[in-house]
């Protein structure tokens, strides 16, 4: 199944939020919040590109659970 982009400007693939985080889209797979699906993020910093998960609602603050000390990623 391939990714797509959400409905909303946040979780377009290829939206790139302020901690240079980039939604790579959902495959309709629920998130952890209420009525949320999951998104693919990756990490743009330096020397990281990591992958993981993250809800729609938080796309636009997400920061990276590896180099951002952001939370732990969601399964997407």
């Amino acid at each position: 199944m391939s990714f797509r982009s959400g409905d909303g400007e946040t979780v377009q693939i290829g939206y790139i939020n302020h901690n240079n985080q980039m939604c790579l889209g959902t495959r309709d797979v629920s998130g952890t919040d209420h009525l949320q699906l999951s998104y693919r993020m990756i990490c743009l910093e330096e020397d990281c590109e990591m992958i993981y998960g993250a809800n729609g609602t938080d796309v636009h603050e997400r920061k990276c659970p590896k180099c951002q000390n952001g939370t732990q990623g969601v399964p997407y």
